[in-house]
Parts: structure tokens; sequence; C-alpha cells
């Protein structure tokens, strides 16, 4: 029956496409984060103010994860990834406008919610990753799971680090608006690759093609594909939503991977509120952390495919746990640079294990599941900066140290999660 039909691509392609344009959306994470000063003192934005701005592409960027992720298995992963990296584009349009006309004489507080706004348009592509996530599995069979996410998640997570490291130095040589001009640049010559590039899985291929269902999953299963959509975007939401695992994966998501964008957000304030440094070095130290996190995550695909998900996400939260009391007790910079490194650590390799997980314990519905956790997941990404911000507010400069015992709190209860997980997946196995 192949015979009938031609694909085009291969998984190795469609993982490179779809890395390609979850690495160019994924960098809206970074978007205030090392300019948030420059608004903070040109508009005088309180600490929870600086919060909800550095964190506001995550709202867009973790809520649309569940639609987009759904809607990939009814058309695939392309028109899904377009539309989203369109939507981003005339955010960063917006947002290059704004400064060019306004910053700073005329950039007042007044004007604060059309930043909140732009920021919420310029993150929508960050909703790009469960949309890949979705893409990427269906190109890899179960075995190869964990190595193909890991990778997929762990290049594209190193754009927030990289932009983290990059937007201070533009900032010096060109300015705020020329920074934003040329990220707006980046993102429009970005999503003309991606549309080049990026390939749907070859049921969905055979579908566009004129295939019924029947005879696409015929010809795709004679191809190599083992996993395939359960059926229109509501289903696929409504079967996951069911399952209970479901939810369970989205609190542990909510931290590895929600945190992790929290921190790449936050980290540049902390470093130069907390312990004065220049915004170059603080760009630094947040790259490093973002950096790190995403290496790791590749690696920590592999490590979830030997030892299984359930326990690499209790050794990872282990390590994270550890990572964050260094930093809540931590008033001396070498020491904080340490527990921000093992935090990376085990962010890194706890966010390649949940996404290991997603097709091992729902794997009729791998879409809709992705939606729900990759997006109520990230969601911790908009939660925390503001909570964080509020110890701020309290506490005074404390309060950048305090902060972090939310991750201390989050740690424990994601082992918690792990072992019922573990204890369930063991109970399945022998019955």
């Amino acid at each position: 029956m192949t015979s009938k039909f031609r694909f085009k691509g291969n998984p190795t392609e469609g993982l490179i496409g779809a890395t390609l344009g979850f690495f160019i959306g994924f960098a809206a994470v970074s978007l205030f984060g090392p300019t948030a000063k420059k608004f903070k003192d040109v508009m005088d934005l309180s600490p929870v103010m600086v919060g909800f701005l550095v964190a506001m592409p995550s709202l867009s960027g973790s809520l649309l994860r569940i639609p987009f992720s759904a809607w990939v298995d009814t058309t695939g992963g392309r028109k899904p990834f377009l539309v989203l990296l369109g939507l981003s584009i005339l955010g960063m349009l917006g947002l290059t406008w704004v400064v060019w006309a306004l910053y700073p004489d005329r950039l007042t507080g007044e004007l604060y919610p059309l930043l909140l706004l732009l920021g919420l348009l310029s993150g929508c592509g960050i909703a790009t990753f469960s949309v890949g996530i979705s893409q990427v599995s269906y190109w890899f069979p179960q075995e190869r799971q964990g190595w193909a996410l890991g990778t997929y998640a762990g290049v594209g997570n190193i754009a927030p680090g990289l932009f983290s490291f990059l937007i201070p130095l533009a900032l010096a040589d060109w300015g705020l608006t020329g920074t934003y001009l040329a990220w707006l640049v980046f993102l429009v010559v970005g999503t003309a690759l991606y549309f080049k590039m990026g390939r749907n899985a070859w049921y969905f291929q055979a579908v566009h093609g004129g295939l019924s269902p029947d005879e696409a999953r015929a010809v795709a299963a004679e191809a190599g594909q083992e996993i395939y959509p359960a059926g229109s975007l509501k289903e696929s939401l409504l079967i996951s939503a069911r399952v209970w695992k479901t939810w369970l994966l989205v609190v542990l998501y909510f931290t590895t991977f929600g945190g992790f964008i929290a921190l790449t957000a936050w980290l540049p304030t902390y470093w130069q509120s907390f312990f004065s440094t220049p915004a170059r070095t603080a760009g630094m130290l947040t790259a490093l952390y973002s950096i790190l996190t995403s290496v790791v995550r590749i690696y920590g695909g592999t490590v979830s495919d030997r030892l299984g998900g359930e326990r690499t996400v209790m050794l990872a939260m282990i390590v994270t746990l550890a990572g964050a009391l260094v930093m809540v007790v931590s008033h001396a910079f070498g020491l904080a640079v340490a527990g921000e490194v093992v935090m990376a650590i085990g962010m890194g390799v706890g966010n390649a294990a949940v996404f290991k997980l997603v097709p091992q314990e729902v794997p009729e519905a791998v879409g809709g599941a992705a939606g729900w956790v990759g997006g109520l997941g990230a969601f911790g990404g908009f939660a925390i900066p503001p909570i964080m911000g509020t110890f701020v507010r309290v506490e005074g400069e404390a309060g950048y140290a305090h902060g972090f015992v939310v991750y201390i709190g989050l740690a424990l209860i994601c082992i918690a999660i792990a072992e019922v997980l573990r204890r369930s997946h063991r109970a399945r196995a022998a019955a």
C-alpha cells in the first residue's frame, strides 16, 4: 500500500524541523527579563508589576499549548506551528514600534497594560513547545521517545539562555529599540525557515494526501509509525482529561518546566537586585542556568529511557530540592551560583523525564495529554515570578533569596507524585 503514497521526510528531518520552530518561538521567555530594569526605571514599576511583566509571555505561551497541541491530532504540527509563530511576530512588531516611538521619555506607567498585551502576543511562540512534543512523538517509536523528546526540548530550551546572554550585549551596542528590532528580524527569518523545513508525520501526510484515516494508518504503519491520534481535538482533550495520571503529570511539569521558565525570566532581576551585578553579568548567569538546564535535558531523556520516567523524576526533584535550599539560605555570591547550577541540573533532567511519561501513561491521546501537561504545566512560568515578587514586597531585599522556598515545596510534592506513578506502573506491569 505504501507504493500508492509518497512520503516526505523522515523522523530525523521531522525532529530537526520541530526543534527549529520551537527554538524560534521559545526565545520569548527572555522577552522582558534582561530588559525589565529599563522598563522598571522609566515606568516606576513595583516588584510585583515587574514579576507580572516578565511572566506575561508565559501566560499565552502556556494556556495556548492546550488547544494547539490537541490541534496537532487533527492536522499535524505544521499549521499550528505557523499560526503561533505568526502571532508572535505581531506581538514583537507592536513591541518594537512602542519602544521606537515612546522609549524612554513617553513610556509612562499608563502604558503598562499595553506592554502586558504585547508580551502576551509575543509569548504565543512559547506555545510551540507542546505542538512540537506531539509532532515529534508521532514521528518516533516508543523506545526512542525519551531520546527524541529530550533532544527536541533540550536544544529548543537553549534559546532563552542564549537570548538572556545576547540581549544585554545588544542593549549596550544597539539600545532597546535596536535590540527588539533585531529580535523581530530573527523571528521573521526563523518562521520562514520553519515554513520550508517543518514536516508532519507520515499519517498526517497521508490524510492530507486524500487517504482515509484507516488507509493513512495502514501506510504509516508500513513506513514505521507506531503512535496515532485519538481523533478530533475535542476527543483528544476529553480522553486525556479522563486519565487521572494526566493531572499528576501537569503538577510535575508545572514544577520542572514552568519553574524553569519562571527562573529564566526572574534570575536577571534576582542577580541585579540582590547582588548588584551588572546587567551583562546577570545575563551571563541567567544564560548559564538556562543553557545548562537545556543541555542536561538532552541527556535526561536518555537517563529516563534507562531508569524509567518515575525514578528519574524522583532523583531530579531531590537534586532540585537541594539547589533550592542553597538559594534560600545563601547570601554569598559564589554559593548562590552553585545553587543555581544544582537547580539547573535537577530541573533539566526532570523536564525530560516528564515527557517520557506522557506517551507511556496516556498513549491513547498523546496530543491532548501533551496539551494539558505542556499548557497547564508551563503556567508555572507565569504564576511563580509574581509570587517571588511578593516575597520581595513583604520582606525587602531578603525576599529575593527566601522566594526560592516555593521550589522546595514544589519539589517535595513532585517526589511524592513520582512515587505514586512508580507504584501504579509496577502494578499495571504485574497485572
